[in-house]
């Protein structure tokens, strides 16, 4: 039998303490201890919380309730900040609203929404004679979420997309928070929606003849996207295309830019394959592009009998080439843009006369397209030193605008056209904040904080004028650093109330995204992964060190990866820090990484490293946030999460903070906040949910400063 520590606390005492919190005055929980021993490499290893993964076990439940009430009885004293920090938020935000239509074929497609509704409404028009967007036309209502959402706690939309005769939409959700979508059709013409037509959907698509469609479902248990079927809407029974059996990679479905063919790919995090077949011949095979070779990456369009290659072979930050569709192989590619090291080609958009390609130089988006016919290129401008600009959606193959999303932290996010001929940019919205907010009034710009190697780490600032660098300002500090995914310094609503109250906000672009190119993800994983954790902390001694702010005013925050990122540097340096924020954090990642059976686990060993390899396990063990608690001070720290969050499971955040109630010596906070309801890695789905949770978390952060009002 196992043994128990000596201070269990059972079913009982766990209910009694969530009930009797407000008599006895706040009592932090803890969780009892039960051993459990692990072998690794021949080491054995106790984690007495790892029972807390017994998600049907009531006294799991229990004593998350006990948390949630500890919380609750920790942060009354915030509920009149927090509320008004809520309204403080949605007074900015139009509530019913309209986004900018895009035309895909004889339709615009717009999403609208409305005041005092949680969920977008999906919607379209019929184009008028000759193309143009006619308003006066009858709105066809494609999905309500709103309706879809009744009775429900939680929806969330997967993918969309409406059939090459413009009669079906095909569209998926997911109604628990688990990333477990459903996929349906709905007829247009009389509103009828199908019974699920499969389960565990990640990915779909239609074939030209809107009668085929094809789907790629996850495995049960890892989650692992790894099967593709096709289905005949007439016959009704899906079939088989294509299994990926191996664990270190996973597939997804979609259709190139013309809508030609149905594109397959394969991917792992360092090596891709691509299958494709003829969208207008669904009942055939998928042939190989290019069959998968270790290291390397490649994706396709095509135009006009042409595969664009986007490869990283010989291109560490990649190259375009181009081969004709009947011999795509290394002997018949042209060079169509070359490979330049200090600039990552990150997509490319064919259109029947134009080619627009996405870069990124410096930690900052660019985009460029070229004239055809003429070979003429043209680079797209952006008025501002530090912003973000996206790729905005262009369906239409024969379009000859480019649409793109731009803002920076001081402009709202604004929806442009570029005429591709002209290179003229026409604004056709920008997001509205109410209020009268003042742009003038706000600054933002681009510092290079130096890390312990020499490396420069690119940070983006923005602050109200007038604060003092003297140390005295509180600074809010996010990053990620993992994946490759690249943080962009975006305009946010929210954040305006931080900035408001005298708060200065960064974003420290460290090591583990692509900011700087390929060789940035490099440096930030697996054997290097150290590099992510000591950019953040140089970055942190910078501003400090620059009298930006000082160690007590200053509040870290990160999410997912980047709660592992909160983990490790607070272990490394818990003086540095005043409080943290850790958002449903991967900090468990030893226990994680050594179970094969876990969602995201063996397809993660190339981004992390492989555990059953000794020199690996050494490596990740030295920085795994759980296995490196000591005893000590720590700053004030809350953590989130979700009882229904497929990425990171409720359990790692809910151990970790089992563990050091055990260990801390300050009398600083020490929170967790989990939605027992369902919710996902993403929180809350409705928008006035999402909302008021920001509101709480800010409220939290601005008191660790002492702001409260």
């Amino acid at each position: 039998m196992p043994s128990r520590s000596f201070r269990p606390l059972g079913l009982a005492a766990l209910v009694s303490a969530a009930l009797s919190l407000a008599a006895q005055g706040p009592v932090p929980p803890l969780a009892k201890q039960v051993e459990h021993l692990s072998v690794w490499h021949g080491e054995k290893v106790n984690d007495p919380w790892f029972w807390l993964r017994e998600k049907a076990n009531p006294e799991v439940v229990a004593y998350l309730n006990a948390e949630n009430a500890y919380t609750e009885a920790m942060t009354a004293d915030l509920k009149p900040f927090s509320e008004a920090l809520y309204k403080e938020m949605l007074g900015r935000i139009k509530q019913t609203d309209l986004s900018v239509p895009v035309r895909r074929g004889a339709f615009y497609y717009y999403s609208r929404t409305e005041e005092g509704k949680q969920y977008p409404i999906q919607c379209r028009r019929k184009a008028a004679k000759g193309g143009a967007y006619d308003e006066k036309a009858p709105e066809e209502v494609l999905l309500d979420q709103n309706e879809l959402a009744k009775g429900l706690k939680f929806l969330g939309l997967g993918g969309m997309s409406v059939s090459n005769d413009d009669r079906t939409l095909l569209f998926s959700t997911d109604t628990t928070g688990f990333r477990q979508y459903k996929l349906f059709t709905k007829d247009l013409a009389t509103g009828k929606v199908s019974a699920a037509l499969a389960e565990r959907v990640t990915s779909s698509t239609w074939a030209s003849d809107s009668r085929h469609i094809f789907f790629v479902t996850e495995d049960d248990v890892t989650k692992r996207s790894n099967q593709l079927w096709r289905l005949d809407l007439a016959s009704g029974k899906p079939e088989l295309v294509f299994e990926e059996k191996d664990e270190l990679y996973g597939i997804h479905v979609n259709r190139t830019k013309d809508r030609k063919f149905l594109v397959m790919e394969s991917r792992s995090t360092d090596t891709w394959e691509t299958r494709y077949l003829s969208a207008a011949k669904p009942g055939g095979a998928f042939k190989v592009l290019l069959p998968r070779e270790k290291g390397h990456k490649y994706d396709i369009e095509h135009r006009e009998g042409t595969f664009y290659i986007r490869t990283n072979k010989d291109a560490k930050n990649f190259r375009l080439v181009t081969a004709p569709v009947a011999t795509p192989d290394p002997k018949h590619w042209k060079a169509f843009l070359p490979h330049r090291p200090e600039v990552l080609l990150e997509g490319m958009e064919p259109f029947q006369n134009f080619l627009v390609v996405a870069e990124k130089s410096q930690g900052l988006s660019q985009f460029r397209f070229q004239d055809l016919k003429t070979g003429r290129w043209q680079d797209v401008r952006f008025p501002e030193s530090v912003y973000a600009a996206f790729p905005g959606g262009t369906p239409e193959y024969t379009s000859k605008t480019f649409r793109f999303v731009y803002q920076s932290m001081v402009t709202p996010q604004s929806i442009y056209d570029c005429d591709m001929g002209s290179g003229k940019q026409t604004l056709l919205k920008q997001i509205e904040v109410l209020g009268g907010y003042d742009k003038s009034q706000y600054a933002t710009e681009r510092l290079w904080a130096p890390a312990r190697d020499g490396v420069k780490v690119p940070l983006s600032v923005v602050y109200k004028k007038g604060i003092k660098r003297d140390g005295t300002a509180p600074l809010f500090l996010y990053a990620y650093g993992s994946y490759g995914y690249g943080q962009s310094a975006t305009f946010s609503i929210p954040r305006l109330s931080l900035l408001d109250r005298g708060m200065v906000y960064v974003i420290a672009h460290i090591r583990g995204g692509n900011e700087m190119g390929e060789a940035w993800h490099d440096d930030g994983m697996l054997m290097k992964k150290m590099n992510t954790f000591t950019d953040f902390i140089d970055s942190a001694e910078f501003l400090v060190k620059d009298k930006w702010t000082s160690k007590d005013r200053l509040v870290i925050e990160g999410g997912s990866a980047g709660g592992l990122l909160m983990g490790a540097v607070t272990n490394l340096r818990p003086d540095l820090f005043k409080a943290v924020h850790s958002a449903v954090p991967f900090v468990d990642v030893m226990n994680t990484m050594m179970d094969a059976s876990l969602p995201l686990t063996v397809g993660e060993y190339l981004e992390w490293g492989n555990p059953n390899e000794k020199a690996a396990f050494d490596y990740m063990r030295a920085y795994s946030p759980y296995d490196n608690l000591k005893k000590g001070a720590y700053p004030a720290i809350l953590v989130t999460t979700s009882f229904n969050d497929s990425q990171v499971m409720y359990w790692e955040p809910a151990k970790y903070i089992a563990k050091l109630r055990t260990l801390k010596t300050d009398p600083n906070p020490l929170l967790l906040r989990i939605k027992m309801d369902p919710a996902g890695h993403g929180g809350a789905s409705g928008r006035y949910d999402a909302l008021k949770d920001k509101a709480f978390e800010t409220a939290w952060m601005l008191k660790q400063v002492g702001i409260t009002k």
